[in-house]
C-alpha cells in the first residue's frame, strides 16, 4: 500500500489554517465562547430570603447556561463580610456580588485592594468614579410595587392597610412609597400602618407586628418581610407580596406581588467583565420595568376577583411605564403611618 506523507511544513499549515478560518467566517460559524466568569456571591442572610433569593436565582441561571462558575456564602455577618470578600478575591474570582448595606466603607476598601476584580454590590450609596471596579445596584422595583398598590387599594374594604418592613432604608422606603401611591389611586382616603422590625429575617417578629395591625383594623397587609403573609392567612385577611411570588404557598391570601428579576442586572455585569469594560456604575436602572427587571406577578387564584376598574388602571399604567409616559416617583425617605 502506498504510504501517505502527512507531514506539513509550517507555511503550509498556516495557509491551510487561514483558509479554514476564512471559510468558517464566510459560513457564519460561531465564534469560540468566552471562558466562564468566576463569580462568588456573599450574602448576609439565607439564600431563601426574598431579596437574596433573586440574586441567587439569576446566578444559578447564568451558571446553568455556562456563562459563569458560581460559588457563594450565606449568613455572613457584617463584621465578617470583608474577610470573606478577601478570601474570594484571593481565590481567583473575577466578579464578586453581594450586599454591603452594613459594611459600605469597609467593602469599598477591599475593592480598592483588588483593582483587577469586579465588585457588583447591593448598596444604599452611589458608585465612586475613583474606585473603578466597584459598581452598585439596588432593587428599584417601584414600578411593580405601584401597580400592586392599585390592586391593594381596590381590595381593601376597611381602607386600612398594614405595612411591615425590615429596616427604613432607601431600598425598602421607595417600594413602600410606590405601593402607597398606587393604593391612593383607588382610594385617596386610605390609611396606612407602617412599622419596621429591625431585621431582614425574623418571621416571628414580622408575624406578631402584622397581628397587631390586623387588631387595629387592617384588612390588607404589605408583606415586605417573611412572616407577614402567615399572619394574614391565620386571620383571614389579604396580603401583597414583595420581590418573590408566594401565592403558591398562600393561594387564598396573597393577591399580587411585585417581582424582582435580577437577571438583567447580573447579565449586564457578566458581559462587561467578559469584554474587559466593567467599571464603576449604578446598575439600578436594570431593575426598572422597562428593562425587564420587575414585573407584576400573575394574579393566579385571584384572577377575576380584583375589581375591573383597578385592573384597567393597572393595564394602562403598565403600558405607560414601559413607554415612559408615566414615571413612578422614587421616594427614599422613611414612610410614616397616616
Amino acid at each position: 500500500m502506498k504510504s501517505v506523507n502527512t507531514s506539513m511544513n509550517r507555511r503550509g499549515f498556516m495557509a491551510t489554517t487561514a483558509a479554514t478560518a476564512l471559510i468558517a467566517a464566510t459560513l457564519g460559524a460561531p465564534a469560540l465562547a468566552a471562558d466562564p466568569v468566576k463569580v462568588a456571591g456573599i450574602y448576609t442572610v439565607p439564600v431563601e430570603q426574598q431579596w437574596v433569593s433573586r440574586i441567587h436565582k439569576a446566578a444559578m441561571a447564568a451558571k446553568d447556561r455556562g456563562d459563569i462558575e458560581y460559588v457563594y456564602s450565606e449568613n455572613v455577618s457584617n463584621t465578617d463580610y470583608v474577610r470573606v470578600m478577601r478570601e474570594y478575591a484571593e481565590a481567583g474570582n473575577t466578579l464578586i456580588i453581594g450586599e454591603v448595606f452594613g459594611a459600605e466603607q469597609e467593602a469599598r476598601e477591599v475593592a480598592a485592594d483588588y483593582p483587577g476584580i469586579a465588585f457588583l454590590m447591593g448598596s444604599s450609596f452611589k458608585e465612586d468614579a475613583s474606585l473603578s471596579n466597584f459598581a452598585v445596584f439596588d432593587n428599584y422595583i417601584q414600578d411593580a410595587s405601584y401597580l400592586s398598590g392599585i390592586i391593594a387599594g381596590s381590595m381593601s374594604e376597611t381602607g386600612n392597610i398594614g405595612m411591615v418592613g425590615g429596616f427604613p432604608i432607601p431600598e425598602v422606603n421607595r417600594l413602600m412609597h410606590a405601593f402607597m401611591a398606587g393604593a391612593r389611586e383607588m382610594n385617596p382616603d386610605i390609611k396606612f400602618q407602617v412599622s419596621f422590625i429591625g431585621s431582614w429575617f425574623d418571621p416571628p417578629k414580622a408575624k406578631e407586628t402584622a397581628f397587631a395591625m390586623i387588631e387595629n383594623g387592617a384588612d390588607m397587609l404589605y408583606a415586605e418581610r417573611f412572616g407577614v403573609s402567615d399572619a394574614a392567612k391565620e386571620k383571614g385577611v389579604l396580603a401583597i407580596g414583595n420581590v418573590i411570588d408566594t401565592q403558591a404557598e398562600y393561594p387564598e391570601t396573597v393577591v399580587a406581588s411585585a417581582i424582582w428579576n435580577f437577571e438583567p442586572t447580573l447579565d449586564k455585569a457578566i458581559a462587561e467583565v467578559q469584554a474587559g469594560t466593567f467599571t464603576a456604575a449604578d446598575y439600578g436602572m436594570y431593575s426598572f420595568m422597562k428593562e425587564g427587571g420587575t414585573v407584576l406577578a400573575p394574579l393566579g387564584t385571584f384572577e377575576g376577583k380584583v375589581p375591573e376598574a383597578a385592573m384597567a388602571l393597572v393595564k394602562q399604567r403598565e403600558a405607560e411605564i414601559k413607554s415612559g409616559d408615566f414615571v413612578v416617583e422614587i421616594d427614599d425617605t422613611e414612610p410614616a403611618s397616616s
